[in-house]
C-alpha cells in the first residue's frame, strides 16, 4: 500500500476521501483553488497546496500544476474523485508515467466507455441490451434526420463524449429534432471535444437504474446491487436509492448480470457504474452509459452494504486482492443539497450564515461546507448529500422526513425545501415515479 495520496478534487467528495484515507492511517493531500482556501477539506488534509486562481482550467483542471503539487508533496498515488479528471484517459496516462499511482480504471478503460458510440457498440457485442440507435457518428442534421426515419420517434439526442447527461434532448418529431441536435452539437463542442450525436430509440416514462460494479486485481467484476436515480431535473440527478422500488428481483439479477458482463468486456478495475434506462411497464433495460469512476451517489451503496468504496479503491489501486461480502440490505435514499432556486432549479450561491447538519440513527450527511464559508459561482452548486438508512423503504422515508427537517440553511438559495415536497408526494412515496417526476411536479 501507498502512503499517501492527494486528492485531485473539491468541495464535499474531497472532503469524503480525505476521511477515508486517513481512516487508513495514510497521508491525504489537498489541492485548491483561491477560492476554496477557506473550506472543511482545506484544513482537514495533512498538507493542502494552492493550485491557483477559482477559474478550473487555472486550477483544478490544469494537469501540469496538479502533478507538480503531487511531485512536491511526495505523492505516491492520485484519486480524482468525480467530475474534472476522473475520467480523462490523458491525465491518468500522465500520472502512471510521472511514476505515481492512479486510482481508477486503465486508461485504456477510461477511453473505450468514454465514447458512447463506441461503449454502446461493445456493449451490444457483449450481450448487454442497448436500444436501437446510430452505430456510427452523425455530425449533421442531414443524417439525424435520416437516421430519425430508420429508428423512429421519440429519439434520445445526447453527445457521443462527455456525462452527467450535459446536452440531452428529447425529439418526438423533426422539428423536436432540429432542436435537440443543435442543443446537442452545442454542448459537444463545449464539453466533449468531438461534435460526434448519438441518435437511440426514447424510453417513454423509463426508470433510470445504474448498477455499481467493482472490477478486483485477480480479474473478477462484482456487481453491489442497484441504484434507482429518476428523480431528476434537465438530465441531472437529483435522488438516488437503493434497491430501486420499480424493479421486480428478476430483472434485477438480468441487470446485476449484464454490469458484470459489461465490466469484463474491458478488463475493467476498480469502481465503476452501469447505466441502464428502464420501461417499468414491460420490465426490461436498455444500456446507457458506463461512468469509469466514482459515482455522486456511492454512499446509498455503501449503506446498504457496508462496503467502503473508497477504500476498495484505494487496496484494488495498491495491487491489493480483496473478499467482499456485498450483499445489500435494507434501504438507503440519498438527497443532494444544492444552493439553487427549489422551484426553478437555477443556482443561488452565497455566504452561508447558518449550517446545521440533522443526526440520528440512520443519518449520513456528507457535507463540502460549513457555517460562514460561501458557495461561489466557479463550481457545480453540490453542497452536500443527506443520506438515510432504514430496514425497509418506508423507515427510510419516515428518517428522511426527519433529517430534511432538521437540515438548516441560510444564506445562499437551496432545494430543501424541494427535497421536502418531494417525500410528500404520491408517486415518490408510493415508488411509481420515473425520470419524468419533476418536470410534472413543476408543470
Amino acid at each position: 500500500m501507498f502512503e499517501s495520496v492527494l486528492v485531485a478534487n473539491r468541495g464535499e467528495i474531497a472532503r469524503r476521501i480525505i476521511r477515508t484515507v486517513q481512516r487508513m492511517g495514510l497521508r491525504a493531500i489537498a489541492v485548491y483553488s483561491e477560492a476554496d482556501a477557506d473550506l472543511p477539506f482545506v484544513r482537514e488534509a495533512d498538507e493542502a497546496i494552492l493550485l491557483g486562481p477559482a477559474n478550473p482550467a487555472q486550477s483544478y483542471l490544469d494537469a501540469e500544476k496538479v502533478l507538480r503539487a503531487a511531485r512536491e508533496s511526495g505523492a505516491q498515488a492520485i484519486h480524482p474523485g468525480y467530475g474534472f479528471f476522473s475520467e480523462n484517459a490523458a491525465f491518468a496516462r500522465a500520472v502512471a508515467e510521472a511514476g505515481i499511482v492512479w486510482i481508477g480504471p486503465s486508461p485504456e478503460a477510461i477511453e473505450r466507455m468514454g465514447d458512447k458510440i463506441n461503449a454502446r457498440n461493445l456493449m451490444e457485442e457483449a450481450g448487454v441490451p442497448v436500444a436501437a440507435g446510430t452505430r456510427t457518428p452523425v455530425t449533421d442534421l442531414e443524417q439525424a434526420v435520416a437516421a430519425a426515419e430508420e429508428i423512429g420517434y421519440p429519439l434520445m439526442v445526447k453527445t457521443a463524449g462527455g456525462g452527467g447527461g450535459i446536452g440531452m434532448g428529447v425529439a418526438h418529431d423533426a422539428e423536436g429534432l432540429a432542436k435537440a441536435f443543435e442543443q446537442a452539437s452545442r454542448a459537444a463542442a463545449r464539453f466533449g471535444g468531438t461534435p460526434a450525436i448519438l441518435l437511440e430509440h426514447y424510453i417513454e416514462r423509463a426508470r433510470h437504474v445504474e448498477v455499481q460494479i467493482l472490477g478486483l486485481t485477480d480479474g473478477t467484476v462484482l456487481a453491489l446491487g442497484e441504484r434507482d436515480c429518476s428523480v431528476q431535473r434537465r438530465h441531472q440527478k437529483v435522488v438516488e436509492e437503493s434497491p430501486s422500488p420499480g424493479i421486480t428481483q428478476e430483472l434485477r439479477e438480468r441487470m446485476l448480470a449484464a454490469a458484470v458482463r459489461a465490466g469484463e468486456a474491458v478488463g475493467y478495475l476498480g469502481a465503476g457504474t452501469v447505466e441502464c434506462l428502464v420501461d417499468a411497464d414491460k420490465q426490461d433495460f436498455v444500456f446507457l452509459e458506463m461512468n469509469t469512476r466514482l459515482q455522486v451517489e456511492h454512499p446509498v451503496t455503501e449503506l446498504v452494504t457496508g462496503v467502503d468504496l473508497v477504500e476498495q479503491q484505494l487496496r484494488i489501486a495498491a495491487g491489493e486482492r480483496t473478499d467482499l461480502d456485498a450483499t445489500p440490505r435494507g434501504h438507503a435514499i440519498e438527497f443532494r443539497v444544492y444552493a439553487e432556486d427549489p422551484k426553478r432549479f437555477f443556482p443561488g450561491p452565497g455566504k452561508i450564515a447558518v449550517w446545521s447538519e440533522p443526526s440520528g440513527e440512520g443519518v449520513r450527511v456528507d457535507s463540502g461546507y460549513t457555517e460562514g464559508n460561501t458557495v461561489t459561482p466557479f463550481y457545480d452548486p453540490l453542497m452536500a448529500k443527506l443520506c438515510v438508512y432504514g430496514q425497509t423503504r418506508a423507515e427510510a422515508l419516515e428518517r428522511a422526513r426527519g433529517a430534511v427537517a432538521d437540515f438548516k440553511v441560510e444564506g445562499p438559495k437551496n432545494n430543501l425545501p424541494f427535497c421536502a415536497e418531494l417525500l410528500e408526494h404520491p408517486e415518490f412515496v408510493d415508488g411509481s415515479y420515473d425520470t419524468g417526476l419533476v418536470s410534472r411536479m413543476r408543470a
